[in-house]
């Protein structure tokens, strides 16, 4: 049986191995079977290890983006768990700014382009930190904008994402976006996600859905 150590070495070689590979084509054509190879590898090391393609991809986008909002998370979390909500332009800015930072680089926006391809098409993958995962962000949201439902507050941060990623990975154009487009894109953000609750009721008897019923 590998020891611990053994098992964590063999762990980061296909990390470094996928991430190699990830660098220079389209995830979907990086096979396990390549992965394994590059890593100089059995050819059942990948599936031993994580399970799958999609839970090795996980571990590597954990392992590089976690510790980039690892801290703002925790300092907000605690602030909300000591009745301090967080505002909605704060919640932003601890997603954005470091992820903003990480854009400037080519192998950052290929962890952004690796995350975005998890979120846009919802791939089931178990990532170990919660934070990877919409609840934890739910209950912070909600305590920033009072009378919001979970199921909105999850909508709403699903939008989020899929409009955050795919715009900082810039895989179309290989380049980071500039400031101006930075700014724009957070002061959308903060407007979708911090926008009144009962705006968003289809029922609503407000002015804009009375002047549709005429």
């Amino acid at each position: 049986m590998p020891t611990t150590a053994t098992s964590d070495a063999t762990r980061e070689r296909l990390l470094d191995a996928a991430e190699s590979l990830l660098l220079a084509r389209d995830i979907d054509a990086v096979s396990v079977r390549a992965i394994n190879s590059a890593a100089g590898l059995n050819p059942a090391a990948v599936h031993y290890h994580f399970g799958s393609k999609d839970a090795l991809i996980g571990a590597l986008l954990e392992r590089r983006l976690a510790p980039h909002w690892h801290d703002g998370v925790r300092a907000l979390t605690g602030r909300h768990r000591g009745g301090d909500a967080p505002t909605v332009a704060e919640l932003v800015d601890v997603v954005l700014v470091p992820l903003g930072e990480l854009a400037r680089s080519e192998r950052g926006r290929l962890h952004l382009r690796l995350l975005a391809r998890i979120v846009l098409a919802r791939r089931d993958v178990r990532f170990a930190s919660g934070w990877f995962g919409l609840r934890p962000w739910i209950a912070l949201l909600r305590g920033a904008v009072p009378g919001l439902s979970g199921a909105e507050a999850a909508r709403r941060l699903l939008l989020t994402f899929d409009l955050i990623l795919p715009t900082l990975a810039a895989a179309d154009t290989g380049a980071a976006p500039g400031r101006a487009t930075l700014r724009s894109l957070r002061t959308f953000v903060i407007a979708g996600l911090g926008s009144d609750p009962h705006s968003t009721d289809p029922n609503s008897t407000g002015p804009h859905n009375a002047e549709e019923a005429r």
